[in-house]
């Protein structure tokens, strides 16, 4: 029995999970996911991968969380860094490279073996609580790093051959003359989404895994979690952009440069300077193409259009169990959880109800 807070599976980290200051909103939002995926893969249960098949439709497969991770979790060489640079990216990018949620290396080999950005996801959200079961959905909310990281993982699958995504990107790109005017992008928008589509188009057989993406159920707009309360989803580098690609065109005749549209902008223009020079620079795009907004996040996506790409008997009835939540938290760790946050409430509520003697072995 574990006697001092821990996170199911993340024996070696660069959090101490035994200290309060490695529970806070931040930190707790990026580590439970990761040791609900140790326990998933405890129980044999596979996460659901989003990904793009060569007709560019998102379609849903399993990937063990061994493969996920490029390790064994339960290895006692893999570690796990939470909010840490991808070293291996810093070549490609001119100036600071930003960090990600989640590093996970070998200590045997000191080999860095994934990257993952993390999105801990309510399900339902406030626009879909008051439909039916099958039919609630999650909003995504995705920050610029997650496109700097995204980009980085595309440019990454063209590294030896940059002049074939110049030749992609090239006919759309080329004749750009002024990427920060809004005016002038927006009556480009149908020209740059053909770009993307054909970058996914070239991206398809050598997507990885980028976004992984926990939910956690409620019933209804309750503050009581569903019996069948977590699952786990992962989105490919290509699988991410179709999402946030199909919803740009729907304001593709506006002439405003809304932030799934800015997105793709800031995509391309980073693929276009990798293709061009072998590396970009983050900060500058993403500050300098803003187009009037600000650019804390990059998108918001709600539930009722993310639940088409998600819909499956996992979103609807996810597989690990309300109950099972104290065999992933260990040792007491939800005293050192914030009541006042939604998230962290429902566990603690939800722990109370059983006893140390209901640990299961």
């Amino acid at each position: 029995m574990t006697t001092s807070p821990s996170l199911f599976g993340i024996t070696n980290s660069n959090r101490d999970f035994s200290l309060r200051a490695a529970w806070g909103k931040n930190q707790f939002n990026n580590a439970f996911p990761v040791a609900l995926a140790c326990y998933m893969d405890h129980l044999d249960l596979k996460p659901v991968f989003l990904k793009v098949d060569g007709d560019l439709h998102l379609i849903h497969d399993a990937i063990a969380v061994t493969e996920l991770l490029n390790i064994d979790p339960k290895s006692p060489d893999a570690f796990f860094s939470f909010e840490v640079d991808y070293q291996p990216f810093q070549k490609m990018v001119k100036g600071t490279l930003p960090r990600i949620d989640l590093v996970v290396q070998s200590t045997a080999t000191d080999q860095l073996l994934c990257r993952l950005e993390v999105k801990l996801t309510a399900l339902p959200d406030n626009g879909t609580a008051d439909l039916p079961d099958d039919q609630f959905g999650c909003e995504i909310v995705v920050r610029p790093d997650t496109i700097v990281y995204q980009a980085l993982s595309i440019a990454q699958s063209f590294q030896g051959r940059e002049i074939d995504l110049l030749k992609i990107l090239q006919p759309v790109c080329k004749g750009i003359k002024n990427w920060g005017s809004e005016e002038y992008m927006a009556k480009k928008k149908k020209e740059l989404v053909d770009a993307v589509w054909n970058v996914v188009a070239s991206g398809v057989h050598q997507q990885k895994p980028l976004v992984l993406q926990p939910v956690w159920k409620t019933v209804g707009k309750s503050a009581t979690l569903a019996d069948n309360c977590l699952d786990m989803f992962v989105w490919s580098d290509v699988a991410l952009l179709r999402l946030y690609a199909d919803e740009s065109i729907k304001d593709v005749e506006s002439k405003r440069i809304h932030r799934p549209m800015r997105s793709v902008i800031w995509l391309l223009k980073m693929l276009y300077d990798f293709a061009q020079a072998g590396r970009f620079s983050p900060k500058s795009i993403t500050n300098q193409l803003s187009y009037s907004a600000r650019t804390d996040k990059a998108f918001a996506i709600g539930g009722a259009s993310t639940h088409k790409y998600m819909k499956c008997v996992e979103l609807t009835e996810p597989r690990v169990l309300k109950r099972e939540i104290k065999n992933i938290i260990l040792g007491g760790g939800q005293d050192y959880l914030s009541p006042e946050r939604r998230f962290d409430a429902i566990i603690v509520n939800s722990l109370l109800k059983y006893s140390s003697k209901d640990y299961d072995s």
